[in-house]
């Protein structure tokens, strides 16, 4: 197949996440076994207009504010006559209404919608924005296929009016191959939890602070590590500060590939306290390590904890909650490689070759069921 991706980012981008992680991982597997894959994202300052990445080409237009508008112009002039069998647009965070420039066949790749969360997790002219642009969803993809990385996700659109038969959800993967268990690393002689992630206001990173202040009070020794750069980054920093907790946090910052690798294998506990997520893919990838989960009873990240068996859930922004757990996981060592250990053998069943496989699936029945029409 001939199969054209529209993602805000690539890779290579400085602000490149989760979504960008999905399409180099799926769609350079698609690419490796012999389909031609082409990626128009947007660029930014000094960027090349074009790479090749993982067997994809890479066509960038516009900036991440413009690529709205500027997505649909490149699409005429450049790639409109490409041939392509079949569309993804990958809906992160704001609709590009392919529908409405495209002709089918269009697969609509959904990670998660922010509805109201939008507005605690950007400003109001920003929040405002992201929740009008979301409300035509239901109407503009009515009838096109959809893949949803999560139940959640999937309930959440066919909740807003998507038929559930065009709804199918393929789970993102994790490298169960880099992402693994090693004796050579040890867990951290301090009782050790680790954030890792982009801080931003909805991963509600200040109650895993004021958890930690809880647990100090308590008299429970614990360090939180916070792996990840954001716009919160100087008012969390802030925040530790005024709880006084300097010697129990560290904000690392970015970290690399091998210093997260060694993060979530040697953290006694990995926490993500988001309101919402599309999958919670960092709860896999550190059970893909041996190391359990602490996260929020919130939409993805329930289906990416097992409650009880490879972490705890709890209701989020329960402070109380989430002291309780945390400080009976830090005290009951049995339970923390009990749910290690069944932590790896629930990543076994995300590899990302698997969600690959299902994405070629997928495809392929997109574009026959367009060609019978």
């Amino acid at each position: 197949m001939r199969i054209l991706v529209l993602n805000w980012l690539d890779r290579e981008n400085p602000q490149a996440g989760g979504a960008e992680e999905h399409l180099h991982r799926t769609f350079g597997r698609l690419a490796r076994s012999g389909h031609d894959v082409t990626a128009l994202v947007s660029g930014w300052p000094g960027c090349a207009p074009r790479a090749e990445l993982d067997g994809i080409e890479v066509h960038r237009t516009g900036t991440r504010h413009t690529f709205s508008l500027a997505a649909p112009r490149y699409w005429r002039r450049t790639l409109a006559d490409g041939g392509f069998d079949v569309v993804v647009e990958d809906l992160n965070k704001v609709p590009l209404f392919t529908p409405y420039w495209i002709e089918p066949p269009i697969l609509l790749l959904a990670h998660h919608l922010f509805g109201l969360t939008a507005f605690r997790a950007a400003s109001p002219p920003v929040a405002a924005a992201t929740w009008l642009l979301e409300r035509p969803i239901p109407v503009v993809y009515r009838g096109v296929p959809v893949v949803a990385v999560s139940e959640s996700t999937r309930d959440d659109l066919v909740a807003r009016g998507l038929r559930p038969g065009d709804v199918a959800v393929i789970p993102n993967g994790v490298d169960i191959a880099r992402y693994r268990p090693d004796p050579s690393v040890p867990k951290s002689v301090r009782p050790t939890l680790l954030f890792l992630g982009r801080l931003k206001q909805y991963k509600r990173v200040d109650l895993l602070l004021a958890a930690v202040r809880v647990l100090a009070a308590r008299g429970v020794d614990v360090e939180l590590l916070v792996a990840g750069a954001g716009d919160r980054s100087e008012a969390l920093q802030a925040e530790a500060v005024r709880l006084g907790l300097q010697e129990r946090v560290r904000f690392l910052g970015y970290v690399p590939d091998d210093r997260k690798l060694e993060l979530l294998r040697s953290a006694w506990i990995h926490v993500l306290t988001s309101e919402k997520e599309g999958w919670g893919i960092t709860n896999v990838e550190a059970g893909a390590c041996g190391t359990p989960s602490v996260a929020s009873d919130a939409p993805g990240l329930r289906e990416s904890v097992v409650d009880g068996e490879t972490g705890l859930l709890v209701p989020h922004g329960d402070v109380d909650a989430l002291v309780d757990a945390l400080s009976g996981l830090i005290g009951d060592p049995a339970a923390r490689e009990r749910m290690g250990e069944a932590a790896r053998r629930f990543a076994e069943r995300f590899g990302w070759d698997r969600t690959a496989e299902a994405f070629e699936d997928r495809l392929g029945r997109v574009v026959a069921a367009s060609a019978a029409r």
